[in-house]
């Protein structure tokens, strides 16, 4: 079994604790969760009452279906986020090489490292993990980027990609052994509400479905995802405004001496002259943000509401 370091946004309790304040008070930009998430509004009694209805579970699913596009020669699971999902697919195949390009979301090298999998960044191997678009440095992938015949599994992280759904690889899912994880939590700016889904080879899903069990999804949690899926309005009008907010937060950083290094418009990655003085300097404003321990010079920020525009700038002047 090879130990991975879980490195991740967040751990707004240690700032507290180092910078004072309460919760409430701080900016989180650590994540790249958006920072308008859909409205929930008044949910039926039932979804918190009665177990999670089958009924509403294959809404959900064929909510999910139409928004992705997804083939018909696909199956579609949902759980309780794209992470619980993560933590499974390691041990759907005997554990031998995965080839893991980084650097990039780290959960998947521990997965496959807890499962006994050898973890490289170059091929061969008879597995591979690319996230599309890339986390931290926004990277998207391409189909010929992907040697589809040669691993036994390939699986691609599309957590960050509804914000650029033309460029998304589901239509991969049609070859035997691909498949696509989707986040509903970022986009839709849900994370408390542990929901994903993974897209691909009916076969291996199956065997996916058998290891997680029944009421994999909450009731709130099947309801509001069917509706905030099926908003397409919402969806369209999300992705003008985080294009626009992305492009402010650029400017704002470069005129502060920042290099914009790529991201996407759910987060955003500078380089800096060093990361851990910027961070400091940010948190003595209550405002939280994400650096990495292989690199020095790198900060990550994610979107801010639009109430804490004024204290970023304040606090990049």
């Amino acid at each position: 079994m090879t130990n991975i370091e879980r490195d991740h946004g967040g751990g707004l309790d240690a700032a507290i604790l180092r910078y004072g304040g309460s919760r409430i008070g701080w900016c989180d930009l650590s994540t790249g969760i958006n920072p308008h998430p859909y409205p929930v509004g008044t949910l039926p009694q039932d979804v918190w009452t009665a177990l999670p209805d089958k009924a509403a579970q294959a809404r959900l699913i064929n909510t999910a279906r139409q928004l992705w596009a997804v083939p018909e020669s696909a199956g579609v699971i949902a759980a309780s986020g794209a992470s619980a999902l993560i933590a499974q697919i390691p041990r759907l195949r005997p554990a031998q090489r995965v080839c893991i390009p980084g650097p990039t979301y780290n959960e998947h090298a521990a997965a496959f490292g807890t499962a006994g999998w050898s973890i490289t960044d170059t091929a061969p191997a008879t597995a591979q993990v690319v996230v599309h678009p890339n986390n931290p440095d926004g990277r998207l992938w391409t189909a010929p980027d992907l040697p589809l015949e040669q691993p036994g599994l390939t699986v691609i992280d599309e957590s960050f990609c509804d914000v650029a759904p033309g460029r998304s690889l589901i239509d991969l899912t049609r070859t035997p052994g691909v498949l696509v994880l989707k986040s509903f939590g970022k986009f839709w700016g849900l994370a408390g509400l542990r929901l994903g889904f993974v897209i691909g080879d009916p076969d291996v899903l199956n065997q996916m479905t058998e290891a997680i069990g029944p009421w994999a999804v909450s009731g709130p949690a099947q309801h509001i995802g069917a509706v905030a899926l099926a908003d397409h309005g919402w969806a369209r009008r999300t992705r003008e405004r985080l294009a626009e907010d992305s492009a402010r937060l650029d400017a704002l950083m470069q005129i502060a001496g920042a290099k914009v290094l790529g991201g996407t418009t759910l987060f955003r990655l500078y380089d800096v002259d060093d990361a851990a003085t910027w961070q400091d300097r940010l948190a003595r404003h209550k405002i939280w943000t994400r650096r990495f321990p292989y690199n020095a010079r790198w900060l990550r920020l994610g979107l801010p509401h639009a109430l804490h525009w004024p204290r970023i700038e304040a606090a990049l002047k």
